[in-house]
């Protein structure tokens, strides 16, 4: 156990716009083996306490370093899922000490579809490609919300510069999609992942925006994937610097 003054690493999953904890379950389920997990609801999302003036993504970002703050944790692994992919970058961005690996599954909002109505027609569009389950618990946690907040919040994710919070980040980044994801496309996709310090992308085929979801065990084992080469990179850094400093 680290003494009480060093951060206990953890790994974070941030839920999207409208919904709460209960889509990244099976995720958390899965990660929980081998790390401590955070799974969070994030102001006045899906029945949680409504903020008195609307959010911005920085605004949530500093809610998340707060609790982790509060808690002595260090979220060593960022993962966000569509919104929550902002809110990990913009955690990252502010607060670089608390994120040593971000996830962005999902991630928006794509410049060419940054309208209310066009991310409509391409969430409408999703509904087709996830399992009843999914969208039963996207549809409730929509209602708990309420039509009122999912707009106020709405503004803020369709402005927020997610390319370049993406270039401004120095945490190596993971890119995960659905093969079948009409919400973040494949060529966006890519294009996240090439503007990271320390890029990749990771397309699991056959599924749609949700695919933290509907292939939890696939995801976990890629993010599994993702930072222990992160480590093992870090562990040679480690190695070489005794033997640069004896030359």
């Amino acid at each position: 156990m680290p003494p009480p003054d060093v951060p206990v690493p953890a790994a974070v999953i941030l839920h999207g716009i409208g919904v709460s904890h209960r889509y990244n379950d099976r995720l958390q389920e899965e990660l929980s083996d081998t790390r401590l997990t955070l799974s969070f609801d994030l102001p006045g999302f899906a029945g949680t306490p409504r903020p008195p003036r609307p959010f911005t993504v920085a605004d949530h970002a500093e809610v998340v370093a707060a609790a982790l703050d509060a808690r002595g944790l260090a979220a060593r692994t960022v993962i966000g899922h569509s919104m929550g992919a902002q809110f990990a970058l913009e955690l990252a961005r502010f607060r670089p000490d608390l994120v040593g690996a971000l996830v962005l599954i999902g991630p928006v909002t794509d410049p060419t579809r940054a309208t209310a109505r066009q991310q409509a027609l391409d969430l409408a569009a999703d509904t087709f490609c996830e399992p009843l389950g999914t969208n039963l618990v996207v549809a409730s946690d929509y209602l708990r919300t309420g039509v009122c907040w999912f707009f106020t919040e709405l503004g803020p994710m369709l402005r927020y510069p997610t390319a370049e919070a993406v270039a401004a980040v120095q945490a190596p980044v993971l890119v995960v999609r659905g093969s079948r994801d009409p919400i973040a496309r494949e060529p966006w996709c890519r294009e996240l992942a090439s503007r990271a310090a320390d890029g990749r992308l990771l397309e699991v085929r056959g599924h749609g925006h949700v695919v933290q979801r509907s292939a939890a065990r696939t995801v976990a084992a890629s993010i599994e994937q993702f930072v222990a080469e992160l480590a093992e990179q870090a562990d040679l850094a480690e190695q070489a610097e005794p033997a640069e400093a004896a030359r």
